[in-house]
Formats: C-alpha cells, sequence, structure tokens
C-alpha cells in the first residue's frame, strides 16, 4: 500500500489573493522554499460566470461565421480529395470545389441556425468561462504555521 497526502477541502487558510496568478505564485514560492506543496490547495470560492459579448448578430454575420467555418472543411476535404487526382489541375480543382462547396454549405447552415433561434439569442459573444471572486491557499492543519511564515515573507518581498 502506497502512502499518499489527501486533505479535504477545509484545510487551513494561509493566504487569500485576488486572482489566480497571485494564488499560483504564492504556491510557487512555497515550493521554491522547499515546502511540502502536497499539503496545500488553491480553492476559488465567489464562483461566477463571465461571457464576453463581442456585437449584434445578424443574418449577414451568420452567414459569414458558417461561410468561414465551411470554407475550412470544404478545404480540408478538397485537399484530401486532391490527393486521389491523377494530375496537377484536377487537384487544384479539386481543392477549389472543396472549397466553394463548404462556403455554400457553410452559409446556409449559419443562416439556418441564426434563423432557428427565432431572435432570441441576437447577439455574439466568446465562450463563458467560471472565474472566482477570490482564491484561497489552504493548508493541512499541521504545516499551516510555516506556510504562513513563508507567505508573509514573500508579501514583504512585493
Amino acid at each position: 500500500m502506497s502512502a499518499s497526502v489527501s486533505m479535504p477541502t477545509g484545510g487551513v487558510q494561509v493566504g487569500t489573493y485576488p486572482d489566480y496568478a497571485q494564488a499560483q505564485r504564492a504556491v510557487d514560492y512555497l515550493s521554491d522554499e522547499h515546502f511540502p506543496v502536497e499539503n496545500v490547495q488553491i480553492v476559488g470560492t465567489d464562483l461566477r460566470s463571465v461571457e464576453q459579448v463581442v456585437g449584434r448578430l445578424t443574418y449577414g454575420r451568420a452567414a459569414g461565421a458558417g461561410a468561414a467555418s465551411g470554407a475550412w472543411f470544404g478545404l480540408f476535404v478538397g485537399l484530401l480529395l486532391g490527393i486521389f487526382a491523377p494530375d496537377g489541375s484536377s487537384w487544384i480543382s479539386s481543392v477549389i470545389t472543396g472549397l466553394l462547396i463548404g462556403v455554400a454549405f457553410g452559409a446556409l447552415f449559419g443562416l439556418a441556425g441564426y434563423a432557428a433561434t427565432r431572435g432570441r439569442r441576437d447577439f455574439a459573444s466568446t465562450g463563458q468561462k467560471i472565474v472566482a471572486g477570490r482564491y484561497d491557499v489552504l493548508c493541512n492543519p499541521q504545516f499551516a504555521e510555516d506556510a504562513r511564515a513563508h507567505l508573509a515573507r514573500l508579501s514583504l518581498r512585493g
């Protein structure tokens, strides 16, 4: 049986940071100081979902986005079919044909997808991400005082 160190959530809080990068820096500092970091957790609290809206979605934008996506797929299919072309001109025509068909079907599917929403989502956005309001560094109780001492030295360094 192998020994493992595990700590349930609810260890002793040894530091609180406003963003993940600072919490990560604190744990990295502990590691640099040869602290047993396997006894440490970074826990994000006050979670919220963030979605960045980038603009209004219209039929033209939906068709354009679909055409761009379809172009990549059509180019890929055209290149695959071009492998089996008997000569150079057939290869080029396979790639161009695949590209054009991909653009047409992509635009069509982009329009159909936008029309299916019936105006319930008339905006374009980047993906949603989950962010925390703060990040707590927790430590196993038997190592907590040592961790606090190390992190105090880190905060004095600035």
